[in-house]
């Protein structure tokens, strides 16, 4: 199965080469993270695509010198809402009753289920958040493998100086998670040529 050996083919990737993912492939990535499952379908984060080396280079001193954020053709980073708003609610109703031509009064009971998100703690939205930023990441690294493109997921960043570099706070976002883009460097990458080690199925699954 094709998607299973891109899987056994991909992993972290330490080191790039700085070649650019053609712009194609690059759409397709970015189109699967929008296709992403979420819950609720309510999509509650952005995901800012970083091109610009100069960017790429105050990026990478806040997190921890990591060669992968200037040497990857593009910088994905993943960014939350810190606080679920009836805006956000409102703003998925309309959406919902655009893509599928209904009436946006028919959806008031689908809308009520979702207010009380509106009146939680703001920790409490953010932690609900942050998490669908990761099946959206989960998505987002498949889809590089099945189109060729390494892909290294990453925290270990400073979350409060990637926030302040991309202006985030301004417009209610928190960063949580990175995603590199690009094509490995196998000479200097050391994990390149060594086989992937994962739990045997006995191990990881449990059937009941």
């Amino acid at each position: 199965m094709e998607l299973i050996e891109k899987l056994n083919w991909r992993y972290a990737t330490k080191r790039m080469n700085g070649k650019k993912v053609p712009q194609d492939r690059l759409d397709n990535i970015l189109e699967a993270i929008r296709l992403s499952a979420s819950s609720i379908g309510l999509q509650p984060y952005k995901v800012i695509v970083i091109s610009d080396e100069a960017t790429k280079e105050k990026l990478k001193l806040v997190a921890n010198n990591q060669p992968q954020i200037t040497e990857a053709s593009h910088v994905l980073v993943f960014a939350a809402y810190d606080k679920i708003k009836a805006e956000h609610i409102d703003d998925y109703i309309g959406r919902i009753a655009t893509t599928r031509n209904i009436p946006a009064p028919s959806l008031e009971d689908f809308k009520a289920k979702m207010t009380p998100l509106v009146d939680q703690p703001a920790e409490h939205n953010f932690t609900w958040t942050s998490r669908q930023t990761y099946i959206a990441l989960g998505t987002g690294l498949i889809a590089a493998a099945f189109e060729g493109v390494d892909a290294t997921p990453m925290e270990g960043f400073s979350n409060e100086k990637v926030d302040e570099l991309l202006e985030l706070g301004g417009k209610g976002l928190k960063s949580v998670s990175i995603m590199t883009l690009g094509y490995r460097d196998e000479a200097a990458d050391f994990l390149a040529p060594l086989k992937k080690v994962r739990k045997s199925r006995e191990e990881l699954f449990e059937l009941v």
